[in-house]
């Protein structure tokens, strides 16, 4: 260190990504000062190795295939996907891993920014190990505000460690396409990338530990499989990794249940988990318990609820985004980011004393309820709320409706078009619990079943909402009309 300087703000955010980034947008606004510590590029994962490279990616593949579908396009399609193009246009996408003009729209909306790392050091106070050779110790006046992100998780596997394998950073940022590439992992960003290889041309084989998408309806899982397969993907599914070893001409030998594949590179997409390692929060009390990973406890506004000390008996702490454990999707850590900021302004000017109500501006209520998500595969698959059998497991007087998704609107997609969606139905107050969707550009159809659910809508209202003809929210009538309506 050359120089250490100490500077004072409202609040402090350890995480530039979009939760960082919003939660200090909105104390700004609120008429707080803030500053960000980040050590690596301004706008986070999502903005530079996850959801927009990951789904500029599959996009070049998902309109060939919807082109090549349609009578009369499919006539004019020649050639195959130009996997160069496609990278170049992913990298646009990332503006080329450089942060400038996210930087300017921190700079604009008045939120300082060091670059470096942060470290709490006791309450309201962050250090910060500078790029630049310097230190800062920063002193908050109301908060610090975890919002660090997500690692992601590494399974224990003989000979893994010894192997220079990819982690979905790397896969998002790849340089070329590989011959063959092997995915292990069944969930969200297996899928999406094992077919976004193989459509930019790698021969691909995904190994999962149970089924595919196991967090999904299976009838939805089904059809990403069938989709995968007819892309060439060889899915090994309930099947264990016992090994992987490196061979002499750089390739890796993986050995499964009863065989063995061989691959050109090795992606290991097995889930995430909080990035709270070296954030200095054993300093005020909060440590790892039992060898299990930290997991930090909040109220419905982000805050944390700590040990019994003189360092909790204020609120000062907050988590929110993947950093929190909750909900680990961009989205939602976006939507726990305002609310979580509002929290901080209103608590600064005594408007918010306690714990925040449900469904008010300061609370995360919709975490408990209706969590939209999207598997952006072709076909895709998208979900809010409850599914059928969550909902049975918790007691709770539920009908599923179910069915194909075949309206016109389909079929002017598609001549063979495959979906299926389903609701489910609280029979107690006749309101929507939760809807599932799966289909070519069903994500579409989401947010209306989000804000049926949010809106607690009841069914005999809901039949009013007519949908337009001929689009594929007719599934909507169609789901009605099964359920009695």
């Amino acid at each position: 260190m050359t120089a250490e300087s100490s500077r004072e703000y409202d609040v402090i955010v350890i995480g530039a990504g979009a939760v960082g980034e919003n939660v200090a947008d909105r104390v700004v606004r609120g008429g707080l000062s803030a500053v960000i510590v980040e050590s690596e590029l301004v706008g986070g994962e999502c903005s530079y190795w996850a959801c927009i490279p990951s789904k500029a990616l599959l996009r070049p593949g998902s309109v060939l295939h919807a082109a090549q579908g349609i009578p009369g396009a499919a006539e004019a399609i020649t050639g195959t996907i130009d996997a160069d193009a496609a990278l170049k246009h992913r990298d646009w996408f990332t503006n080329n891993w450089q942060d400038g003009s996210q930087v300017e729209w921190l700079d604009s909306a008045g939120i300082d920014l060091i670059r470096g790392r942060g470290r709490i050091t006791g309450p309201r106070e962050v250090h910060a190990e500078g790029l630049d050779g310097n230190g800062y110790v920063l002193k908050a006046r109301h908060a610090v505000v975890v919002a660090t992100g997500s690692k992601p998780t590494v399974p224990e596997i003989e000979g893994l460690a010894d192997i220079p394998f990819w982690t979905t950073r790397e896969a998002t940022a790849a340089k070329e396409v590989p011959n063959r590439f092997a995915v292990l992992g069944g969930g969200v960003a297996g899928v999406e990338l094992a077919q976004a290889f193989a459509r930019l041309g790698s021969s691909v084989t995904l190994v999962a530990r149970g089924r595919l998408l196991s967090s999904y309806a299976e009838e939805a899982a089904d059809l990403v499989l069938a989709g995968l397969r007819a892309d060439g993907v060889a899915v090994h599914l309930h099947t264990d990794v016992h090994k992987v070893e490196k061979n002499d001409d750089g390739s890796v030998t993986v050995a499964l249940d009863g065989t063995t594949l061989v691959a050109d590179q090795l992606l290991v997409a097995s889930g995430r988990h909080p990035a709270l390692a070296d954030l200095g929060l054993e300093s005020v009390g909060l440590e790892a318990q039992n060898s299990k990973p930290l997991r930090l406890t909040t109220d419905a506004s982000g805050l944390v609820e700590g040990p019994s000390s003189d360092d909790f008996r204020s609120p000062w702490l907050y988590v929110a985004g993947d950093a929190a454990g909750k909900v680990l999707l961009t989205h939602q850590g976006k939507y726990e980011a305002r609310a979580t900021g509002d929290a901080i302004v209103a608590r600064a000017k005594g408007e918010l004393k306690g714990s925040p109500q449900p469904w008010s501006a300061w609370a995360h209520t919709a975490n408990n309820h209706a969590v939209p998500s999207v598997v952006f595969t072709d076909p895709e698959v998208a979900s809010v709320g409850q599914g059928l059998e969550q909902a049975l497991l918790q007691g709770k007087n539920v009908t599923g409706v179910e069915l194909p998704i075949n309206v016109s609107g389909s079929q002017l997609y598609s001549p063979d078009y495959k979906g299926w969606a389903q609701i489910v139905v609280d029979e107690d107050r006749k309101v929507i619990l939760g809807a599932t969707f799966a289909g070519p550009g069903v994500s579409e159809l989401l947010h209306s079943a989000t804000i049926a659910i949010v809106g607690e809508v009841p069914l005999d209202r809901l039949w009013h909402a007519v949908p337009s003809y001929p689009t594929i929210s007719e599934v909507w009538l169609r789901l009605l009309e099964k359920y009695g309506l």
